[in-house]
């Protein structure tokens, strides 16, 4: 089975890896970064409540990868 890409922002061509690479590689870890650092919820804003989504899930992605924490 191949990678599944899911595009969550199509005005600037977002997807959920970019999103996890953001939180994993940059440190983002709030929607004013992910805005600052790939554009999400910059345009017709209609991405935001799944931008919010799949960044709570990459951060607790990082949080399960820390031993002793959460």
């Amino acid at each position: 089975m191949g990678l599944v890409i899911m595009f969550v922002c199509v005005c600037r061509a977002v997807t959920d890896k970019d999103i996890d690479k953001a939180v994993q590689q940059h440190g983002c870890c709030s929607m004013r970064d992910l805005r600052n650092a790939l554009g999400v919820a910059t345009q017709c804003g209609r991405c935001a409540l799944t931008a919010k989504e799949v960044l709570n899930d990459s951060l607790a992605k990082v949080a399960r990868d820390i031993p002793g924490a959460a």
